[in-house]
């Protein structure tokens, strides 16, 4: 297993090589979001495992991507008449249902039979399935939805003795979402762990720029901004870091690469710009050279 980060800052950053972030754990082997993902990630050598966390219905902390779910759970057929209708599409939303309910839900068969029985993990399993053998790199999904989660997630890391900086060394603790508000929250809340701004390729022209760093400082100490953001503006990745952020852009993956030979080539050409870490599915193919690789000629 690769040595783990310490809690990251941009500070100390230089000196350090860059992080292996597993996508939703070891995500494009695995089914996303679950234990038997994240401990792979782990064995895979990943620095951080990247998840997502969402509140049931009665506010318990579980790890979900997607609002719903039908496309990750066998919930149509443990509960079929549980759905609401959006736009003639049934959907089978998180937030209607209860943890107790949640666990009855198989969450590993969808993506391969030998996962059948896989179950969606509450944040406090996930802790303790990747303690002592990586970092936690927490995505507050959609927390609009969820009125006080930043309080809930946080109170759960200071139940597990995670709430500051450097609690545990081997496993460093950081937080992100794609809301500016929700990192408003926290930072109101007095939290110290490290903060990174989610920022698409649509809202990068906002962010990116010198105004928008200006007030991304407010709330957050890095930057996670879907890598095409960064090829569109070359210089994006410099201007970030000379304000003190840290760059991790996401989300590469074997399956889905374009313009580069394949997802270790593409990783290469990032770290070799400077970025601090890549969030990838495919956390086994984190190439060994940060040494920048030309994508491929069309």
């Amino acid at each position: 297993m690769a040595g783990l980060a310490a809690a990251p800052t941009a500070q100390d950053s230089a000196s350090r090589k860059p992080w292996l972030i597993a996508h939703r754990g070891a995500s494009a082997y695995a089914p996303e979001n679950t234990v038997p993902a994240f401990r792979l990630a782990a064995d895979q050598g990943a620095d951080f495992v990247e998840f997502d966390l969402q509140l049931t219905k009665d506010r318990q902390i579980v790890c979900l991507h997607d609002n719903s779910l039908e496309r990750t759970t066998d919930v149509e057929d443990v509960f079929p008449d549980r759905f609401r209708s959006e736009r003639n599409t049934k959907r089978w939303m998180l937030e209607d249902f209860t943890l107790a309910e949640i666990k009855r839900l198989d969450a590993g068969v969808w993506f391969d039979a030998k996962f059948r029985g896989t179950r969606i993990p509450t944040f406090a399993e996930t802790i303790d399935a990747l303690r002592g053998r990586s970092g936690l790199f927490i995505e507050l999904k959609t927390p609009e939805r969820y009125e006080g989660i930043e309080r809930l997630i946080l109170a759960e890391l200071e139940a597990k003795g995670l709430a500051r900086p450097g609690a545990d060394a081997r496993t460093p603790v950081l937080l992100q979402s794609f809301t500016a508000s929700s990192l408003q929250i926290l930072s109101t809340l007095g939290t110290k762990l490290p903060v990174h701004f989610l920022v698409n390729a649509r809202d990068a022209q906002q962010w990116l720029t010198p105004d928008g760093l200006t007030k991304v400082k407010a709330f957050a100490t890095g930057i996670s901004p879907e890598k095409t953001a960064l090829l569109n503006q070359p210089d994006a990745i410099a201007r970030v870091k000379q304000r003190g952020f840290l760059v991790t852009p996401y989300t590469f993956r074997a399956s889905a690469v374009s313009g580069f030979p394949d997802v270790r080539a593409e990783m290469a050409h990032y770290l070799g710009l400077g970025v601090n870490g890549v969030i990838t599915d495919n956390p086994d193919q984190m190439p060994r050279s940060t040494k920048s690789e030309r994508p491929a000629s069309n």
